[in-house]
């Protein structure tokens, strides 16, 4: 606490107080000093049993602010078992050695946290590869293996790991020929992206001269160079909820207006995307106390936050029509279900542009609105949507798991999470077909955009745009000047007339082989 207070000040450092008053708690000490005496057992296996103890308790409280000490209990009770079990918690954002990171799973707000460059991988007991862990290793272009059940338990901190994330495979303490094998396959790898890495300036176009937007996703702005590096044509999607994390207070306008400004005028001319507040789901902010729900991906989330929480809404959507005046941006809503929530949103938007009319702060007053399509009766009715929004990005991510009624952060489930699913792809073509015929161009920002067995499919389909990690862009344009679209429809009139997830994923990935041999 004393340590918190010099380097960030006393406002920072309060956290701790509830901190200290857990371990000053006269009730759990003697409780954990009774059953040691009675019981004999190790003192760290007793704090555990009495700690899981104390956060039932709470956790049936009604009142929130009660509820959301669990986490103070759960933070403070994890150090003092990392200390009597002897264990060092590393700051992540002080890391002086490149590591491979173990652990049960990360957080968006770990992730946050923690000093990129010196991480070169991930591997965690739980999640799929939709996780924010898997999607942050992408973006991060590193290896990562994602729901392993045990790594935690089988893997000690020191020893030395192979994770070779194509195959899905941890190798712990690798032996000399193993080590060899992988550094050739390391070689071979950097020779392919090379060749990829040479496609990375030029324009995706089709052989026969059909043009495709490549964008980048991007959570923070210190991500510009790596996007433009990789031959970025823009931002496809700009996620704004990790501007909330690892602070006690909430962003003000301005610091959103300068952050948007900033990437709006590093990647002049091309477009930028913002995705307003997508807050819920896996994402939570004890500041803007979001109540923990059962079905947390269904809940009260993203658009139904924001309209909900209109004064935060505005606050964000003035900022980014202020820095629509420094250049090409958009503005995108998430988790839209029908067009009801996209004329709230918009009577809103009229809001805060009459707002800063009055002020005769300039904006772009013709900004492009878009609606994320990742909620099934959003595509069922991008025909009604398609007529009072600009544009439309699919998050693939999301829509699998509600057409296929499969939580993606569940790994029991994991088997069932298909985005080669025949209903997945008809609901992706009639989105498409559907905007198409309202001149409404169509993006798609979820992992399935970056998948390089789909992109045939998707360029065949009609997909106007591709966003994805910066670093699997060259691989796209790659393949997109390999191909012309007549070949790529023709793929996609096939790979629609199969009938189960495996048969068209074999299929796809064939297809793609033979353009990448």
């Amino acid at each position: 606490q004393k340590r918190i207070t010099s380097e960030m000040g006393q406002d920072e450092a309060q956290i701790f107080d509830a901190h200290l008053l857990v371990l000053e708690d006269r009730m759990l000490i003697e409780e954990v000093i009774t059953r040691l005496k009675k019981e004999q057992l190790s003192v760290a296996y007793i704090f555990s049993g009495v700690l899981k103890k104390y956060i039932e308790v709470f956790s049936k409280i009604e009142d929130e602010y009660l509820k959301e000490r669990i986490t103070d209990i759960n933070d403070v009770g994890k150090r003092i078992l990392r200390n009597l079990l002897g264990k060092e918690q590393k700051d992540l954002q002080k890391l002086d050695e490149r590591v491979i990171i173990v652990a049960h799973d990360i957080s968006p707000s770990d992730t946050a946290a923690m000093h990129k460059q010196m991480v070169c991988g991930f591997v965690t007991d739980i999640g799929g590869k939709t996780s924010h862990t898997a999607i942050m290793a992408k973006s991060l272009e590193i290896p990562a293996v994602v729901g392993t059940v045990e790594a935690t338990v089988k893997i000690k901190s020191g020893d030395i790991l192979i994770v070779d994330g194509s195959m899905g495979i941890v190798i712990v303490e690798p032996d000399e020929e193993t080590l060899r094998l992988y550094q050739q396959e390391e070689k071979k790898l950097a020779g392919v992206a090379e060749k990829f890495m040479l496609a990375k300036d030029l324009p995706a176009i089709t052989r026969d001269g059909k043009k495709i937007e490549i964008s980048a996703n991007i959570e923070f702005p210190e991500e510009i160079p790596s996007v433009k590096m990789h031959g970025s044509e823009g931002i496809g999607l700009y996620r704004t909820e990790f501007f909330y994390m690892n602070r006690k207070d909430l962003p003000t306008e301005e610091e959103h207006f300068q952050a948007y400004r900033y990437v709006a005028e590093q990647m002049k001319p091309h477009s930028v995307v913002i995705r307003t507040l997508d807050l819920g789901g896996d994402k939570f902010l004890s500041q803007l106390d979001i109540p923990q729900e059962m079905q947390k991906f269904l809940g009260w989330r993203a658009i139904r936050f924001c309209l909900a929480r209109p004064e935060m809404f505005k606050l964000q959507l003035r900022a980014i029509l202020r820095a629509s005046a420094f250049g090409n941006l958009k503005l995108m809503y998430p988790m839209i279900s029908g067009i009801e929530e996209l004329q709230q949103a918009n009577a809103i938007l009229a809001e805060c542009k009459d707002e800063l009319k009055k002020k005769k702060i300039a904006f772009n007053e013709d900004i492009e609105v878009g609606v994320m399509i990742e909620v099934p009766s959003a595509a069922m009715t991008a025909d009604l949507l398609s007529q009072e929004a600009d544009f439309f990005s699919i998050g693939t991510n999301d829509l699998i798991q509600y057409a296929l009624a499969v939580d993606r952060t569940n790994e029991k489930v994991a088997y069932l999470y298909e985005p080669a699913h025949p209903a997945v792809l008809r609901m992706i073509k009639n989105v498409i077909d559907a905007a198409h015929a309202n001149n409404v161009w169509v993006g798609m920002c979820g992992e399935m955009a970056s998948d390089e067995n789909f992109a045939l499919i998707l360029l065949g389909l009609g997909l106007d745009e591709f966003s994805m990690p910066a670093s699997a862009i060259p691989q796209l344009k790659y393949i997109v000047r390999a191909m012309t679209f007549k070949e790529a429809q023709e793929i996609a009139k096939q790979a629609m007339s199969l009938p189960t997830a495996k048969a068209i994923e074999s299929f796809m990935e064939a297809r793609v082989k033979e353009v990448l041999r």
